[in-house]
């Protein structure tokens, strides 16, 4: 006995270690700023942000239902993958409304705003993210280049021999378009037949050397043709590229916006903010549809430690994984910045990285300077960043709560006047044992109001309406799950076990029942959360995570409280107000174990023979021994008096006559 009082005392103080650590947890947050006491309510209670997204197509081409519903399922992932919960994203054809609770930070409202249309071009030239003024001769202006710890590689990337510097590479450019001053010729028509000095490294140093700025000559005699020109080749420049290249501004948020797609089959200028740098690109190669997923996570040296940066790990349809390969294997033996390809999402560069080497396996790497939350957002962004259309925004304005305070505070009211009849209806049928049930819907409401706080706090979990109705469904899963313990713990009783004993078999059996009807109201959850949308969702969530929070008080509190309290003398004597007084259930007495019982009214329990006791009519109490000793004793003359009977029978049927009026058999009734 004592080492199961041992095992519930530990549970115990490992509730409350959990406990501690939950509300010590989000005190943190508060204190520090992030967090706040009361979990972020959603859209209907709270308000929020609302966009009316309108689709572009070209060409005049008719916008479907089912790309309207795809562009929202894409819209959906995008918001959720960055923590914001109860978002509600809906068409109204041939528009798409989105409203997000609360006060969205700007990435997130980018992520729908924008069209999120991905690309992947090669790098022909990178410059300074500032304008540059285009002499009439070819110059030299200053650039920036991107971050050299950038690299894209295999997993894991191969080691490969040194590079030309980027200097030099841009002295090289330079030198194909001075080479015939005010020719008509193009600035870059010997660049195709370069041939590279070495591969790239993987983590080339990064310089300030000049890069030289194509000027704006005549176009070139043969334009260059999708399929069949190199992507790569420097006859992608135009003079019109050129221009808009010098001109551009890449610290005006305006370029950085994405706002121009540029033309698939042609070269492109684009800017990108990490680092600051504007380029040339060539046409596109790759859309987000040859991308079949993006994961972040920490990087591993090659001696497979950590060094404390974050990789970002690209996953590649079959068809997007031949093509990578062709681009990896073609772009890894070009000079810098030529070594690189230019990851865009609606026009802007996210991501420049360098290749080191071909990478043919479908799978990549993404590695650098990166943050987690650099990584974690670069990946979502490619996860999710082919939508089938492009919108421009119709409207961006705040909105109020549709339901505001009130409806929320009618929902606390119904939450608690049901638990008050809970608490009732424990109290008159359970009488003290009622108490437990207090205390394990206590526990568990705390459990999930800190749950609640700290998932607000940490993914941006927000609770609506929908998710309170789940929390007051709750009450009455946790009811249900201690009203099948206690009733097996009294049926137990009822067969003459002892509390300890019945205790013991009660929960090997409760435990299975209340194991499978939280699975049935867990597989629920999980259902409507997978299929739903909206506020079903956040009720699916919040049933869920309370089903979850029953179980865990049901073993670590409910269970180990009742062990403790079956120890004592006001429970294990079944005082009247215990909860297990024998008349309540049924019987007469209870039984003590070693041979004792005991009756209501009687303080203490008898011995074997039951000496010096009596019931309520006098006769002497008897152990449960005594008692089946005394049944069976009384049942044996009537198994006599049927075997006397039998040949009695036998005896009449030879003689042929019977005295009707012989005495009964003693025993005989």
């Amino acid at each position: 006995m004592s080492i199961v009082k041992k095992s519930a005392r530990k549970s115990l103080i490992w509730l409350g270690t959990i406990v501690v650590v939950l509300y010590a947890l989000l005190s943190a947050g508060v204190f520090s700023g992030n967090a706040s006491w009361t979990p972020g309510l959603g859209l209907d209670l709270a308000g929020g942000r609302q966009l009316i997204l309108t689709p572009v197509v070209d060409n005049g081409a008719e916008i479907t239902q089912t790309d309207l519903d795809q562009a929202v399922a894409i819209m959906r992932n995008r918001v959720d993958a960055t923590g914001v919960s109860e978002a509600e994203i809906s068409t109204q054809y041939p528009n798409i409304v989105v409203a997000l609770p609360g006060k969205p930070s700007e990435e997130t409202v980018d992520l729908v705003r924008k069209s999120a249309q991905l690309q992947f071009r090669a790098v022909l030239v990178e410059g300074a993210p500032s304008p540059t003024t285009v002499p009439s001769e070819p110059t030299v202006s200053p650039s920036g280049v991107a971050d050299p710890a950038e690299v894209v590689g295999p997993s894991p990337a191969a080691e490969s021999s040194p590079s030309p510097s980027a200097s030099e590479a841009s002295q090289k450019l330079f030198n194909q378009t001075a080479a015939t001053p005010g020719a008509t010729a193009s600035p870059t028509a010997t660049a195709t037949a370069a041939t590279p000095e070495a591969t790239a490294a993987p983590n080339a140093t990064a310089t300030t050397e000049p890069v030289a700025v194509p000027s704006p000559v005549s176009a070139p005699v043969a334009a260059p043709v999708v399929g069949e020109t190199d992507p790569s080749s420097l006859d992608w420049i135009t003079p019109e590229l050129t221009t808009e290249f010098s001109g551009i501004n890449c610290f005006d948020p305006t370029n950085l916006s994405g706002s121009d797609l540029g033309d698939s089959d042609t070269g492109h200028v684009a800017c990108g903010d990490d680092p600051p740098s504007k380029y040339i690109l060539g046409p596109v190669e790759m859309t987000g549809a040859d991308l079949a997923g993006a994961t972040s996570g920490p990087h591993y040296t090659p001696a497979g430690t950590l060094d404390g940066t974050y990789q970002v790990d690209l996953d590649f349809t079959a068809a997007g994984g031949k093509k990578f390969a062709e681009i990896t294997t073609r772009i890894s033996a070009l000079e810098p910045p030529r070594n690189r390809f230019a990851i865009l999402l609606d026009g802007a560069v996210l991501s420049a990285p360098n290749v080191a080497d071909p990478i043919t396996g479908g799978k990549a790497q993404i590695t650098g300077s990166f943050t987690q939350e650099d990584a974690e957002l670069l990946a979502n962004q490619l996860k999710f960043g082919a939508l089938p259309l492009t919108f421009t925004v119709q409207s961006d304005e705040q909105i109020s709560a549709t339901l505001g305070a009130d409806q929320l505070r009618s929902g606390l009211i119904a939450g608690a006047i049901g638990l008050v009849l809970v608490v009732i209806y424990s109290l008159i049928q359970y009488r003290a044992l009622g108490l437990v049930t207090v205390g394990s819907l206590l526990i568990a409401g705390l459990l999930s109001y800190a749950v609640i706080a700290l998932l607000s706090w940490g993914i941006g979990y927000r609770l609506s309406l929908a998710g309170v109705a789940g929390l007051i469904v709750a009450i009455g899963i946790t009811a249900d799950s201690f009203i099948v313990y206690f009733e097996r713990v009294r049926d137990e009783l009822r067969e003459g076990r002892s509390l300890h004993s019945a205790i013991d078999h009660a929960w090997t059996r409760a435990r299975r029942t209340i194991l499978a009807s939280d699975a049935v109201s867990l597989l629920a959850a999980v259902v409507l959360y997978s299929f739903a949308v909206g506020g079903v969702r956040g009720f699916a969530f919040t049933l869920g995570l309370t089903t979850l929070v029953d179980i865990f008080v049901v073993f670590v509190f409910t269970h180990p409280i009742l062990v403790l309290l079956g120890r004592t003398k006001f429970f294990g004597n079944g005082h009247p107000l215990s909860g297990f007084d024998p008349k309540q259930l049924g019987r007469e007495t209870l039984y003590k174990g070693r041979g004792r019982v005991a009756t209501p009214g009687i303080a203490s329990a008898a011995p074997l023979g039951g000496a010096g006791l009596s019931t309520a009519d006098g006769s002497p109490q008897l152990t449960l021994a005594e008692r089946k000793a005394a049944a069976s004793k009384s049942a044996r003359p009537t198994a006599e008096a049927v075997a006397a009977l039998s040949d009695a029978t036998e005896n009449n049927g030879a003689d042929g006559d019977a005295d009707p009026s012989a005495a009964p058999v003693e025993g005989e009734k």
